[in-house]
């Protein structure tokens, strides 16, 4: 099976060459790397311009925003399987398109969702907030709850089916567009239980300048998928909490990729026994 990954990027000469990197350094060796380029005045597009023969496609020109920038990348990809990849963000591990494809090869779904998690934008090492998803229900939707959009791989045929990214958001399309799939019973769903990407905390939705926009946006989002309105709304903004707490009670146990899978899968947080160990540890957990 093909995939497509897609990056969209503007101004980001810091970061683009990690993002490219983790996609041409997977073991899974079928895929194409589609980069749109809003108009990059700042290095970025020499950087990208190194990787030019290891690239399937590359445009820089300007755009209507970020999910325009997709909306194109989408229409170049000629994979099976379409992904998305922001410019601040890269793989998990060399292995994660490996097991997606097999995730969808063995479940024979239409998309399949994983885990991810945000990092220090300065230290890639340093966790900051833990994105975990589960098996889907649909009334888990009401409640604020849907996977992080980069973790989200689908079909191509689901856009040519179901359609792209709506303009009409300036922040919250990618929001939409995972309702749109979610609440489609046409679409059959898979939960890979392994972390897919890694993001940077400072991209456009995490800036904490444009939370409010973005909360605006939502409620519009929420409104027209006929959810439960604000109570979603709050339910949503709520789960963000334990998400940033949770790597700072276990910041210890989370040092490397080793421990974050040991953590993922047993899920000691829940356990007594766990909190107990945590506490008395030889090591301190920083406030």
């Amino acid at each position: 099976m093909k995939v497509s990954i897609i990056t969209v990027v503007f101004n980001n000469a810091d970061t683009i060459t990690e993002c490219i990197r983790s996609v041409l350094d997977q073991t899974y060796r079928n895929i194409e790397l589609i980069i749109i380029d809003g108009g990059s005045t700042d290095g970025t597009q020499l950087k990208i311009e190194s990787f030019k023969d290891e690239i399937a496609y590359y445009i820089s020109e300007k755009d209507s925003g970020i999910f325009d920038a997709y909306n194109k990348g989408i229409k170049k990809a000629t994979g099976e399987i379409v992904g998305i990849l922001n410019s601040d963000d890269f793989l998990y591990e060399p292995e994660t398109i490996d097991k997606i494809v097999k995730a969808f090869e063995d479940s024979k779904a239409d998309l399949v969702y994983g885990n991810g998690m945000f990092v220090s934008q300065n230290d890639t090492s340093r966790i900051k907030r833990i994105y975990s998803s589960k098996s889907f229900k649909r009334n888990y939707l009401n409640f604020g709850w849907i996977p992080l959009h980069p973790t989200i791989y689908v079909k191509k045929e689901v856009y040519d089916k179901y359609g792209l990214y709506s303009l009409n958001y300036s922040i919250a399309s990618d929001y939409d567009i995972s309702l749109r799939w979610f609440q489609n019973e046409k679409i059959s769903k898979h939960f890979l239980n392994d972390w897919i990407v890694k993001m940077r905390l400072g991209g456009k939705s995490t800036c904490i300048k444009l939370q409010r926009r973005k909360s605006s946006e939502d409620m519009k989002v929420i409104r027209d998928h006929k959810l439960m309105g604000p109570l979603t709304l709050v339910f949503k903004i709520g789960r963000k909490i334990p998400q940033y707490v949770y790597p700072q009670l276990i910041r210890p146990h989370i040092n490397s990729n080793k421990n974050v899978k040991k953590v993922r899968k047993t899920e000691p947080y829940r356990s007594l026994s766990f909190l107990r160990n945590l506490f008395t540890s030889k090591e301190s957990v920083s406030n």
